[in-house]
C-alpha cells in the first residue's frame, strides 16, 4: 500500500514538474515576445542606440532565441538590469532569460535556484588605470581607490586579491557601468575593475582610449553565460541548444550567408540535423524543424556575432583567445546534434 501511495505521489510531482517546465516556452509563444534581461548599457555586449534599438553580443543571443522560438529576431523586449536587480527580475518572472555578462558560480546556480545553460564568453577580472598613474601591475595598487560594481563576483574577487597580496584599497561603490565611467574619468577612483571584456568595452567609449591601460593581471575565472530559472527544464533546453547551435554553426562553417543554401541538405549529417533537413530535433523541443536555421539567420553564427560586436576589427578589439573554437585551441565546444 505504501509503495502505491509513493508511486502516486511521484507521478503527481512529475506531472507538476512537467507543467512548470513547459510554462515559460508556452508563455513566450502565447505572448509573441521574449522578455530578455540585459545590462543597462555596455557597448559591444548590450546597449541601445539613439533610437532605442538594442545591439551587441549578448543581445545577439536574445535575438537568436526569439528567432528559434517565434521566428522573429525582433520579437524581443529588452529589460535593462543592474548587478543588484538582475536576479530578482529573473526569479520573479519579469524576464524569461538573463543574458547580461553574468558569471556562472556555484551559489548562483544552486542557492539562487538558477540554471546556467552554457558559456558565451570566457572571461576574467582585470584592472584599468590611467596611464599617467604610472602603474604597471595590480600589485602596485596599495592604497588605491577602486570603482567596483556592487552585487557582483567582482566585488568579492577584489577583496580576495588585495588580502592575498597584503595590500589595501578603498572601495568606491557603483551600481552600473554608466555610473562608473564619469567617476573614473573625473578621478573619483584610481582604478576601475570588472571583467576584462567590460574594461575593453568601457575604454573604447572614452574620448582618448590610449590614455588608459588594462593591467596584465587576470585575477579570476568569469564564465559568462545566459541563465534561466530552476524547474524550467524545457525552456532551459531551448536557450541552451540555441546557444549551442550558434557555436556548432561556426565549427561546421554554417553562416548567415550560406545557411539558406545548406538547409536544403548537405553531405554532412550533423549539419542536416542542425538545420532541420534531417531528423526531428526541433520537434523534441516543441519548436519548428528549422529553429536553428532561424537562430543563425538572426545575427550569424557565434564567430559572426563575436567579430561584429566585440572582435579585433571593432573599437573594443577583443581577440578570440579562450573563446576560439576547440579546433583552434579555445574552449568553445558544442555537444553533438544527434
Amino acid at each position: 500500500m505504501k509503495k502505491s501511495v509513493l508511486l502516486g505521489t511521484l507521478a503527481v510531482a512529475a506531472l507538476s514538474a512537467g507543467a512548470a517546465a513547459a510554462a515559460t516556452l508556452d508563455d513566450v509563444k502565447a505572448r509573441g515576445k521574449l522578455n530578455c534581461g540585459v545590462t543597462t548599457g555596455l557597448v559591444g555586449f548590450a546597449a541601445p542606440d539613439a533610437n532605442g534599438n538594442w545591439d551587441g553580443f549578448d543581445v545577439g543571443v536574445c535575438r537568436a532565441v526569439a528567432a528559434a522560438v517565434l521566428g522573429d529576431p525582433m520579437a524581443v523586449e529588452f529589460v535593462p538590469t543592474t548587478g543588484k536587480t538582475r536576479f530578482t527580475a529573473l526569479a520573479s518572472g519579469e524576464i524569461d532569460m538573463l543574458a547580461r555578462n553574468t558569471t556562472w558560480t556555484f551559489s548562483r546556480d544552486v542557492d539562487l535556484k538558477f540554471e546556467f545553460v552554457g558559456v558565451n564568453y570566457y572571461d576574467g577580472q582585470g584592472f584599468m588605470v590611467p596611464k599617467e598613474l604610472g602603474v604597471s601591475s595590480a600589485k602596485e595598487l596599495d592604497g588605491a581607490t577602486v570603482c567596483i560594481q556592487t552585487g557582483t563576483t567582482t566585488e568579492l574577487n577584489l577583496a580576495d586579491f588585495f588580502r592575498i597580496n597584503n595590500i589595501s584599497y578603498e572601495p568606491v561603490p557603483i551600481e552600473t557601468n554608466a555610473e562608473a565611467q564619469p567617476l573614473y574619468l573625473e578621478g573619483a577612483c584610481d582604478v576601475y575593475t570588472t571583467d576584462a571584456s567590460g574594461l575593453a568595452a568601457t575604454r573604447a567609449a572614452f574620448e582618448d582610449p590610449s590614455a588608459h591601460i588594462i593591467l596584465p593581471e587576470i585575477i579570476s575565472k568569469e564564465p559568462l553565460g545566459p541563465l534561466v530559472r530552476h524547474g524550467d527544464s524545457e525552456w532551459g533546453d531551448v536557450v541552451r541548444w540555441t546557444l549551442n547551435a550558434l557555436i556548432a554553426a561556426e565549427e561546421y562553417g554554417v553562416t548567415s550567408a550560406n545557411v539558406e543554401e545548406l538547409s536544403a541538405g548537405t553531405d554532412n549529417p550533423e549539419i542536416n540535423r542542425l538545420l532541420g533537413s534531417a531528423g526531428n530535433l526541433g520537434e523534441m523541443m516543441g519548436l519548428e524543424a528549422d529553429w536553428a536555421k532561424k537562430a543563425i539567420m538572426a545575427g550569424g553564427n557565434y564567430g559572426e556575432l563575436f567579430a561584429k560586436n566585440i572582435g579585433e576589427s571593432t573599437p573594443i578589439g577583443l581577440a578570440r583567445g579562450l573563446n576560439a573554437q576547440w579546433t583552434d585551441g579555445g574552449l568553445l565546444y558544442s555537444p553533438p546534434f544527434r
